[in-house]
């Protein structure tokens, strides 16, 4: 039952995904969570985030922000790193995932998620039938409702270890730059 919220890869950042790889097993798309996922929550896009942008977009793919936030907060993020965009996404509810990729022109099967969040980020893709990358916060100051989340989510983490070691792939949550 767990396992609908289980990420297909986790990391400690979004800056270790090797897109790179991905992009030669065929994934075209990315869809990305921003605050927390990318910068600290509320920050604008700094230079290592526009750098990954323009690397990605050289590579080829196309990339879609996906935020529960307000239009404000998501124009002011992609003012640098230009990418189409979601706001007020209603993640985990799936719609939402899926129009993203209507707008990239890609599909469930080359496109990957990428965000900081089990029970909305990793959830909702995986119900929408998307790669999942899940990452570590990264900073431990957020919004109440976000901390309390943070609880159970430590809950589904220790079983996805557990299983993880059980299929023999205990380092999976511990590669870097994506690789197994």
């Amino acid at each position: 039952m767990l396992q609908t919220f289980y990420p297909t890869q986790y990391l400690d950042s979004a800056y270790q995904v090797d897109f790179d790889g991905l992009y030669q097993e065929g994934y075209r798309g990315v869809i990305f969570d921003i605050d927390n996922t990318l910068v600290p929550h509320g920050a604008p896009a700094d230079a290592r985030a526009r750098e990954l942008f323009a690397h990605l977009k050289k590579l080829g793919y196309q990339c879609c922000l996906l935020s529960n936030n307000k239009e404000p907060r998501v124009r002011m993020f992609n003012e640098h790193i230009k990418v189409k965009y979601i706001h007020k996404a209603h993640k985990p509810r799936t719609a939402n995932y899926k129009k993203a990729m209507r707008m990239m022109k890609t599909n469930a099967g080359n496109t990957l998620f990428v965000g900081d969040q089990i029970f909305t980020d990793v959830w909702g893709a995986n119900l929408a039938g998307i790669r999942t990358v899940l990452v570590k916060p990264m900073n431990p100051k957020e919004e109440i409702q976000i901390i309390l989340k943070r609880y159970p989510e430590k809950i589904v983490l220790f079983f996805y270890k557990k299983w993880l070691k059980k299929q023999g792939k205990q380092d999976r949550h511990r590669c870097k730059g994506g690789k197994k």
